[in-house]
């Protein structure tokens, strides 16, 4: 599936567009790719401090991307403080963790409108993955 047909499926999945739901879109493919996970059984995913709407929605973001889901137990939700994905390739034990750069938990914070929230999930969708995310 390529860029423009994910988020379209995104937003059919998610039901609407929003910035978490594409951090957790972006992110999740990244991960994949980085680690060269298989979709849907290769992976795991723990995400931390995504507890609560707007944040959580960037889970449905990652079960999308990633094809982890609740039901077949691959993905975990975890309180914490601030936003962090741990992504584990089940067939080799790699792992990786994306985390938010510095600064767009501010940008993402500042988006008090339905119409202010699309725009910035738009210009996220074009960002490259090195500006939005930390991976360790």
């Amino acid at each position: 599936m390529d860029k423009k047909e994910l988020l379209k499926a995104g937003i059919r999945f998610h039901g609407h567009l929003g910035p978490y739901l594409v951090l957790g879109l972006l992110a999740g493919g990244i991960a994949l790719k980085k680690l060269n996970c298989k979709k849907h059984f290769g992976v795991k995913v723990k995400v931390y401090g995504a507890t609560e709407k707007p944040k959580s929605c960037l889970i449905d973001g990652l079960q999308l991307s990633t094809g982890a889901t609740f039901g077949k137990g691959n993905i975990l939700k975890v309180p914490a403080k601030k936003i962090k994905i741990a992504v584990s390739n089940t067939m080799n034990n790699k792992k990786l963790e994306v985390s938010l750069k510095a600064g767009l938990v501010e940008r993402l914070s500042a988006a008090k409108t339905h119409r202010d929230s699309e725009e910035l999930a738009l210009d996220l969708y074009k960002s490259e993955p090195s500006v939005l995310f930390k991976l360790t």
